[in-house]
């Protein structure tokens, strides 16, 4: 018993650094514990600041480990001559920290700043002038994660992607335009051809009725179909197609592609398609 008390005392500051690290940890992961069991009932309730919850979350835990890891930091007194030692080489030291940190910080005041202005919130569907689209998964103090389509994660730092011009189809109102465009031949029938394009859009479960009342009450179509150009082989319609988020207006989009190409078939309407006519110049006669 005297042997292991003697033990003690000889690492006894090795052990209070790993009893405050201990504590820390489990501090913070108490914490997540019931943090994140109180977001998930807000969420179940219809509370709609999921994005500032996690944003949060990720703040506090950094400010636990952070204050844990000081504390016992403090308790190491023989770090105190080893850092008079490099007070020499401190404003090198400095310098390099200071860039460095200013960077970090850049990405902690992005953060505040989206959460406080929300451009966007956690599952928002975004996409950028680069092509870069997804849905946004995740905003930590550092850094942004959105899932692409294909369940890959994009992180990308606050500082950037709040300087970034992007499209949000959540931002206030969900519904989607979707503009389906068709060419048909300068021989098929023109007013046919609307007329299927229109009931194929309106017949899709996932098609909305968009109008206002004033437009219910002058007889605007569900669905407007429009002649837009005529073009070297083709002409060109538009129609708009309304669905109430944007992964209902893909699937309507795609829907109405094909049962668009199988009415014209069935109705004799055609589809162009770029033709080429090679014409080959004569070999040269060899008696001339």
């Amino acid at each position: 018993m005297e042997n292991f008390i003697n033990t003690f005392y000889s690492y006894e500051l090795f052990f209070r650094i790993l009893f405050i690290l201990i504590i820390t940890g489990i501090l913070a992961n108490v914490f997540n514990r019931v943090y994140r069991k109180m977001v998930v009932r807000s969420a179940e309730k219809g509370d709609h600041n999921l994005t500032t919850y996690k944003f949060l979350e990720h703040s506090i835990s950094v400010i636990i480990y952070l204050v844990g890891i000081s504390f016992a930091i403090s308790k190491i007194e023989f770090l105190k001559p080893v850092a008079q030692s490099i007070v020499a080489g401190a404003g090198i030291f400095a310098i390099a920290v200071g860039f460095a940190a200013q960077q970090a910080l850049g990405n902690i005041v992005s953060g505040i700043f989206i959460v406080i202005s929300k451009p966007y919130q956690i599952n928002d569907r975004i996409s950028f002038n680069d092509g870069l689209r997804g849905v946004v998964e995740d905003i930590s103090l550092r850094h942004t994660v959105i899932r692409n389509f294909e369940n890959q994660r994009i992180i990308i730092p606050n500082s950037i992607i709040s300087n970034q011009i992007l499209i949000n189809s959540n931002y206030t109102d969900t519904k989607i335009c979707k503009l389906i465009d068709i060419g048909i031949s300068y021989g098929s029938d023109i007013d046919r051809a609307k007329e299927i394009i229109r009931e194929e859009i309106e017949n899709h479960p996932l098609n909305i009725d968009n109008r206002t009342e004033e437009d219910i009450e002058n007889g605007t179509p569900k669905v407007m179909v429009r002649l837009m150009t005529l073009g070297e082989s083709s002409l060109n319609f538009r129609a708009w197609g309304w669905a109430a988020n944007a992964p209902d207006a893909f699937v309507l989009h795609c829907d109405v592609n094909e049962s668009i190409k199988k009415r014209f078939d069935d109705e004799g309407i055609v589809i162009p398609f770029p033709q080429r006519t090679i014409s080959y110049l004569e070999p040269p006669n060899e008696n001339n």
